[in-house]
């Protein structure tokens, strides 16, 4: 059955072709192959036309929970607000110390990092007491005394520095480790469509940058902050005590100092968080243009475009360059103020205790003390100030993942509708399926809802149902199939002619659930190849070439090659040869040996 509106665009139903099918004005040869592909027993839906459709993908195609999927719009751009980065930040996080399943390994580890945080924290009050006596023993000119206190701090010394350095391993070893748990920014196995609108719809910039960089970047930073933090805390308690023992308004200069010191800081970097955000797209644009180069030397070579490649990678480089520069001079402001923030805080406090020194209240070594307690509470409490580069470029970092992971939440769960493909089935054989996607066909029937149920591959009478499909182009809205209905039954094969622009590969792209813009209800009796739980019964043949990274035997297999790795290895016989063998054949490869 086919619709009228399909015929005007000069779609045909033909017999099960067994010779060649020559359209006028092409070449005999690459026709034949194509009408051979299409038909083939295996259900092949060839996208052969030209890559200009006058439309643009702006949105994933998820893959629903059960077997209906219903494409959304295109999620909001990100934003920089810290009442955004925050929930973002939290939404990153927790889920390896929440729902992962190493999550009581990774609480243990983590316990046992803050524990040596605790010991580190110990270590530098004992440094804090032994540089009292030490420094009263030289003042005092008691030898004895002296060299007992430099044995004792050499003694620190030793039993003080595997603390630090054992909370720093175990600390980056926890931070790998929860790189490889699979966040949601960081998830791979994403729902198939999503990768291809990724990039196709420009979601997002440099997804893969954000996976590979951003990732080890959130991990290392996050929990490198977090240790940070909690050693402020307890440094904070710990030395604000001696602190205020020793001289009580030193502890008031030191909170003037610190608020003050703060507020400015964040004033003068406050440009730092979104030059830091660029830079990471800048540079990230600029390696994706260099592979580019590096994938299409011979294409680039042949066309004689090196000078227009130059040009390109040249504007690309400088962009990120500019940025930089930028970035430089707000850095440089910054450095102006923090660099006179560390050096006033080594006269400060022995300028705050000096008359107490002088009027024989304190000793020398107190004044050390003292100096050292300031430091340490000042450090704390002026994280903003001493991290504020690093800081700007976390915040950055959480930014691009938690963008990322809404993009990727969006097209997981945004407006699906779920058709039970059992019931589903069973409806197909009383009444052509009609019945089984009446609910899908609600959700089609709102604005910009494309539903997509997978069928059992034996079940109905149909290999294809499409029903009021409607296709738009996103960027102006223009029509380019109004109302499609169509059933591709076995043993007949479809060919889709009509001029570029007209929207061939468009509906090709929507059965494969590649294209959103529109309404309309899609039934596929089977699922493709790389999605089947057990034999496929869809292959969709792509316009442009694609060549994995691996074996022959593993391009004649793929995508089903991922799911033979899967499976546990066994010894090697005639049925793996034959299986093989079938899969060339089912690809129209043949080879001797794989």
């Amino acid at each position: 059955m086919v619709s009228q509106p399909l015929a005007q665009l000069g779609v045909g139903l033909a017999r099960p072709l067994t010779g060649p099918c020559i359209r006028p004005g092409a070449a005999p040869s690459t026709r034949s192959r194509q009408c051979q592909r299409l038909g083939r027993p295996r259900r092949r839906l060839a996208a052969r036309s030209e890559q200009r459709d006058g439309a643009t993908l702006t949105e994933a195609a998820p893959r629903a929970p059960a077997s209906t999927t219903v494409l959304s719009r295109k999620q909001e751009g990100a934003s920089t607000d810290l009442a955004v980065i925050l929930p973002r930040l939290r939404k990153l996080a927790l889920p390896y110390w929440t729902e992962s399943d190493d999550r009581n390994s990774a609480r243990w580890k983590l316990a046992g990092v803050v524990a040596l945080t605790l010991g580190t924290t110990g270590v530098s009050v004992l440094f804090n007491f032994l540089g009292r006596d030490f420094f009263n023993a030289l003042s005092a000119k008691d030898q004895e005394k002296f060299s007992e206190m430099l044995i004792k701090w050499l003694a620190a010394i030793c039993l003080g520095i595997p603390v630090y350095v054992m909370r720093d391993y175990y600390q980056s070893k926890l931070a790998l480790e929860w790189r490889e748990h699979p966040s949601p920014a960081a998830a791979l196995p994403t729902p198939p469509p999503t990768h291809h609108c990724l990039q196709a719809g420009a979601l997002v910039d440099n997804p893969d940058q954000r996976i590979a960089v951003d990732v080890r970047n959130f991990t290392d930073t996050a929990l490198t902050f977090s240790v940070v933090m909690l050693n402020a805390c307890i440094d904070l308690v710990s030395f604000s005590g001696i602190l205020y023992s020793i001289y009580p308004p030193l502890f008031g200069a030191l909170a003037v100092y610190a608020v003050g010191g703060t507020a400015l800081s964040v004033y003068i970097g406050r440009p730092l968080v979104g030059l830091n955000f660029q830079q990471e797209a800048q540079e990230a644009n600029f390696r994706y243009g260099l592979v580019r180069v590096r994938e299409n030397a011979e294409s680039i070579a042949f066309y004689g475009g090196e000078d227009n490649e130059q040009r390109l990678l040249n504007s690309r480089l400088k962009a990120a360059i500019g940025n930089f520069l930028e970035l430089l001079k707000a850095s440089r402001n910054l450095s102006f103020f923090t660099s006179f923030y560390r050096f006033l805080i080594q006269v400060l406090p022995a300028a705050v205790v000096a008359p107490l020194y002088f009027r024989g209240e304190i000793e020398f070594g107190v004044i050390n003390q003292s100096a050292s307690a300031f430091n340490h509470i000042l450090t704390d409490v002026s994280l903003v100030v001493y991290q504020f580069e690093a800081i700007a470029g976390f915040s950055a970092v959480i930014d691009r993942l938690g963008e990322f992971d809404e993009v990727l939440e969006g097209s997981r769960a945004g407006g699906t509708a779920t058709v039970d493909p059992v019931k589903a089935a069973a409806s197909a054989d009383t009444d052509d399926e009609a019945a089984a996607g009446s609910k899908a066909d609600e959700e089609a029937a709102r604005p910009g809802g494309i539903v997509i149920t997978d069928l059992p591959g034996t079940s109905g009478r149909s290999l294809l149902d499409i029903r009021s499909l409607t296709l738009q182009v996103p960027s102006s809205g223009a029509t380019l199939v109004s109302d499609l209905t169509l059933s591709v039954t076995p043993g007949h094969s479809l060919l889709i002619m009509g001029p570029s622009g007209a929207g061939k590969t468009s509906i090709l792209r929507t059965v494969a659930g590649l294209w959103n813009c529109g309404s309309g209800h899609i039934v596929r009796h089977g699922q493709p190849m790389g999605r089947a739980e057990g034999e496929g019964d869809i292959f969709f043949v792509p316009q442009r070439p694609y060549v994995v990274l691996g074996t022959l035997r593993d391009q004649v297999l793929y995508p089903t090659w991922a799911q033979l790795v899967e499976q546990p290895a066994g010894p090697a016989g005639p049925d793996s040869t034959h299986a093989a063998a079938a899969e060339a054949e089912a690809v129209g490869t043949s080879a001797t040996a794989a």
